[in-house]
């Protein structure tokens, strides 16, 4: 669940033409590179008992493996995102997509631990983009009144994928060895990459020029100063409190999405192709959660910014407390029941973050709002979660880190609670979207 929300505004110029066919295929070829970018990125999680066990690894150099692909995201999304809007986001595509399978091919093949976390971190590097230059082609294709609706069917991807890699990985690990699980998502990214590359074509989708068309309508793009986009973006309390809040509350996706297949395969002694599948249905009451929370989030909030961001507390200490419960029980079907509907609220605050920082920021630098949401996503949330539960695990045991988890919660609420105070005097106050 990585986590890349980083969004790309629509154009103001005419769009290219299209059969309406053609572009719900490339939605289609689009959504599926999704799914192979997430199979790709979460079907370690599923491997790690097999791979700590040939390889003697601790639970910290585990937890590093999953979150190097984070924090590669994280790092890399502004700078790689600004050269596909230059060079030409279909190409871009492509090559993206061929760089993290083939990483993904080389995780598979990789003969100790220090080849393995290089092969993740060239993951990382393929995927840092990807979210964000999928949305822009697709968001030139359609009419401007589906955007909302293509861009949530697109990004609702990242979930499936989750769930693909984690059930389908734990799959191939349990009869063919853990190296078979990197190769099955490698040659479905590959064979998805070839696809796209003979069905997209960049004047088609782009102009002639095979350009970004948002950048070739910009007259004098050097005439924005980034002092002034950074005092934005940074100049608002309640902005930061958004940026660093929503961070802290994706930590426990972080831990949970990296090690639930692990708690699985040592707590309940399942097998790692049913501790995969069930993790997979924990990620999915994530999925389902991301959107109904943000549906009643608006519902609930309309006209209100303060009761949204009373909603996404709400939904914080929701999580936290059910998560903190689950681990009162002894392991059985009530404590995974409560980790299911802690799932369900874990990722709620991603709606009401996103439309707080819309509303918050001018309609010019939503692209940039959105990807600096997203590196607190990663580099407070994603990364350092898999990472710090790995480094607990060791020391404190697997079960005793997780029950640590809904600390994030209460820190997350904390940091909201602050933005509410100010929220009356900012800029965008009131504004409904």
């Amino acid at each position: 669940m990585a986590v890349n929300m980083q969004a790309t505004a629509c154009y103001d110029g005419a769009q290219p033409r299209h059969t309406r066919g053609y572009a719900w295929v490339i939605f289609a070829l689009t959504f599926g590179l999704l799914l192979s970018d997430y199979m790709s990125r979460q079907v370690l999680n599923a491997v790690f008992p097999q791979i700590k066990a040939e390889w003697v690894l601790s639970d910290t150099q585990l937890g590093a493996l999953s979150g190097i692909v984070s924090l590669a995201v994280g790092v890399l999304a502004f700078p790689l995102s600004l050269a596909a809007d230059r060079w030409g986001r279909v190409r871009s595509v492509t090559i993206m997509a061929v760089i993290w399978s083939i990483a993904t091919l080389l995780c598979g093949l990789s003969h100790n631990y220090f080849t393995l976390l290089s092969a993740r971190f060239l993951v990382g590097v393929g995927e840092a983009a990807y979210s964000s230059v999928g949305v822009a082609i697709l968001i030139s294709m359609f009419p401007r009144r589906h955007t909302s609706t293509v861009t949530g069917a697109f990004m609702a991807g990242s979930m499936v994928g989750s769930v693909l890699g984690i059930g389908l990985g734990g799959s191939l690990a349990s009869q063919f060895g853990w190296r078979s699980a990197f190769v099955g998502m490698a040659i479905f990214g590959i064979a998805l990459s070839l696809l796209y590359m003979l069905v997209a074509s960049p004047s088609r989708i782009e102009g002639q020029k095979g350009q970004s068309p948002d950048i070739r309508q910009t007259e004098s793009p050097g005439t924005v100063r980034v002092k002034d986009v950074l005092r934005d973006l940074f100049s608002s309390p309640v902005l930061i409190s958004v940026y660093i809040g929503s961070g802290l509350q994706l930590f426990i996706n972080g831990g949970l999405l990296a090690w639930l297949p692990s708690f699985l395969n040592r707590v309940y002694d399942m097998p790692l192709s049913k501790a995969g599948g069930v993790a997979a249905v924990f990620v999915l009451c994530g999925a389902c959660g991301m959107p109904l929370c943000g549906a009643l989030s608006d519902r609930l909030g309309r006209g209100s910014p303060r009761r949204k961001m009373l909603l996404a507390i709400a939904y914080n200490l929701a999580c936290g407390a059910l998560l903190f419960a689950a681990f009162q029980f002894p392991a059985g079907s009530a404590q995974l029941t409560l980790i299911a509907l802690a799932m369900f609220f874990s990722a709620g605050i991603i709606g009401p973050s996103g439309t707080m920082v819309a509303n918050l920021t001018p309609k010019a630098i939503h692209s940039t709002a959105m990807a600096t949401l997203a590196l607190a996503f990663n580099l407070l949330g994603l990364a350092p979660g898999s990472v710090a539960t790995g480094a607990l695990a060791d020391r404190l045991g697997l079960a005793p880190a997780l029950q640590l988890l809904p600390l994030a919660s209460v820190a997350s609420s904390v940091v909201l609670l602050i933005g509410v105070r100010y929220l009356r005097g900012a800029r965008g106050y009131g504004a409904d979207s």
